[in-house]
């Protein structure tokens, strides 16, 4: 066992521990940021979302990496660098619809199971990403082509 998964397994017994914490504190956040980018490199499925990002993934890692620090409970990396993260804002010029959100979501679900993230701590990820993923999207929703004349 890491020691990142000692941390968060100790985590894990304290109801009151935040994400961050549970996590097992920056090393198991740095561990999920970069396993999410891992996946866009690896998984052909996640093609589309990858083509969103530059070629160089490091400061998109980088950037996941304080961002989540700071929205988990932990210290606010992000903010102590580029001030107010401004979501929406900063992800405007990219198209994000349905299929990109639901992409970014599958790809960071793919992240917390191959990190074995405990299922109790899946879950409250996955409702706290699935709101802000939702939240971001800009595009409107595209009526299905399968759709009876």
């Amino acid at each position: 066992m890491t020691q990142t998964t000692d941390n968060a397994a100790a985590a894990e017994l304290d109801s009151e521990a935040t994400p961050f914490e549970q996590l097992g504190g920056e090393a198991g956040v740095r561990a999920l940021a970069d396993r999410f980018y891992d996946l866009m490199d690896l998984e052909p499925h996640f093609a589309a979302l990858r083509a969103m990002h530059p070629a160089d993934l490091e400061g998109s890692r980088d950037k996941l990496h304080w961002f989540l620090c700071g929205w988990l409970g932990g210290p606010p990396l992000y903010e102590q660098r580029f001030g107010h993260p401004r979501l929406r804002m900063r992800h405007f010029p990219y198209a994000i619809g349905n299929r990109e959100r639901d992409d970014w979501l599958a790809c960071m679900q793919q992240a917390m199971v191959d990190l074995h993230l405990a299922e109790p701590l899946q879950a409250r990820l996955r409702a706290a990403f699935a709101g802000t993923a939702d939240w971001m999207r800009n595009q409107p929703e595209q009526a299905s082509t399968d759709a009876p004349a």
